[in-house]
């Protein structure tokens, strides 16, 4: 999976300023290539797996001795917790919820560690994009959400979430940034030049 490149980030950080002279809002934009490496996942199904295989052999078979079962067990356990590795089957393993919950989390981690919890005027937004997960949020601290109803955003986190899902990262940052800085400039306009937070864009890799 490729992140945006350096031309593109800048684009994304350009996007920022340009909405920032118009708000006193604090936009920081994070992109993480995925929101876990989920290792335990193919763990987990490898020993699932592994552990009902012996008695499964057993049942139809029969003719296998304890330690033999043991043996396959063991031996069945490391095989497939390789082949659930593989980055091609990893995805297909891992449930949407888990995907969804580790995403949303990572995205309520990063907008206390970029400090848009502490702006002026509690007026931070965060813009983040899980692109394995194909997930989009867009958290507001109170000095924006008593301004401007949830439903406005979930309709731009829609629209992005389809951007991304086709592969438009780029194309749906800007849109999204554009669409934010007109509420933005609507509901907490500008009323003293200032800024808090780098506009560049935080690469998660």
């Amino acid at each position: 999976m490729t992140l945006l490149s350096e031309d593109e980030q800048r684009q994304v950080a350009e996007a920022i300023d340009r909405v920032e002279l118009h708000t006193d809002a604090e936009l920081v934009t994070v992109l993480a290539s995925q929101a876990d490496d989920y290792r335990y996942i193919p763990l987990l199904w490898a020993a699932l797996t592994a552990l009902v295989l012996p008695g499964a052999l057993n049942y139809f078979g029969g003719w296998l001795g304890a330690a033999q079962l043991v043996l396959v067990q063991w031996v069945g356990f490391i095989v497939l917790a390789l082949a659930f590795s593989q980055p091609r089957l990893i995805g297909r393993l891992i449930p949407r919820h888990v995907r969804q919950w580790r995403a949303c989390n990572l995205a309520r981690r990063q907008f206390i560690e970029q400090n848009l919890h502490h702006t002026s005027g509690a007026t931070g937004m965060l813009i983040f994009v899980a692109e394995a997960e194909r997930y989009v949020e867009i958290i507001v601290d109170r000095g924006i959400a008593s301004r401007v109803d949830n439903k406005v955003w979930e309709e731009i986190v829609a629209r992005f979430t389809a951007q991304v899902r086709a592969g438009n990262t780029l194309q749906g940052f800007l849109d999204c940034i554009e669409a934010c800085g007109a509420q933005l400039q609507q509901a907490v306009p500008a009323t003293h030049t200032r800024n808090e937070l780098p506009n560049r864009l935080v690469i998660l890799d």
